[in-house]
């Protein structure tokens, strides 16, 4: 008799870049990788930080793996906390160039698709069991426009047009304390809390049908 395997979820982590030797989406998505959580296993995977080769990197992922929960996750230097990110955006400004020399400005995510999409994740659910386990959090309207939101959008866009039933959205982490120390101090967290930041966020999004509704946004 064959066992049945357990659906997937895929979590992705980014190569570091910027200069920096490493990057804490890349440790969270190997530390996690293989883990059970709600009946479900989790593949991590990292994406190259580079326009040309971030997108094609995750549908090989999608069309192997045919997850039931993607959440992709990627650095976000200065940020104090977990940065759950609502809305993507069909657009790439880069302000630097990615790990290819490659520097797209003012150009579309992908050509005559929507201007953008909210995150099919449970956000809000996600935010308030990060907040009562003491894990700084917040919701975040802007996933910046680098290889990030760009895998984002992609993200959204192949969920929305090919798996429509498959949640998915990203979250980005602050840097780890090592990093922060190489930037006067920037905010940061230690790996250990961002990987059960990210742990209780995919068991959330698996065990919740219907987010939360109530007020986190922000005035400015």
């Amino acid at each position: 008799m064959t066992a049945t395997l357990p659906p997937k979820v895929l979590l992705t982590g980014f190569e570091p870049f910027g200069g920096e030797r490493t990057n804490p989406s890349l440790e969270i998505a190997r530390a996690l990788n293989g883990k059970r959580i709600a009946g479900h296993r989790v593949v991590g995977a990292v994406l190259p930080t580079a326009f040309a080769g971030s997108l094609p990197a995750l549908d090989v992922l999608l069309a192997r793996h045919k997850p039931r929960l993607v959440i992709a996750v990627g650095q976000a230097g200065g940020s104090a906390g977990i940065s759950l990110e609502r809305i993507a955006l069909n657009l790439i400004d880069a302000r630097i160039a990615d790990n290819a020399g490659a520097q797209p400005v003012d150009v579309p995510v992908i050509a005559r698709a929507p201007s953008a999409y909210f995150s099919t994740l449970p956000l809000k659910t996600m935010l308030r069991r990060l907040t009562a386990a003491g894990i700084p959090a917040a919701l975040s309207q802007s996933a910046g426009l680098f290889v990030c939101n760009q895998v984002f959008f992609a993200l959204a866009h192949r969920l929305a047009t090919r798996a429509k039933r498959t949640r998915g959205g990203f979250i980005h982490v602050p840097y780890l304390p090592e990093q922060a120390a190489r930037h006067g101090a920037a905010p940061s967290m230690e790996l250990a809390d961002m990987i059960a930041a990210i742990r209780l966020c995919i068991e959330t999004a698996l065990t919740t049908r219907d987010d939360a509704h109530y007020p986190a946004g922000t005035i400015s």
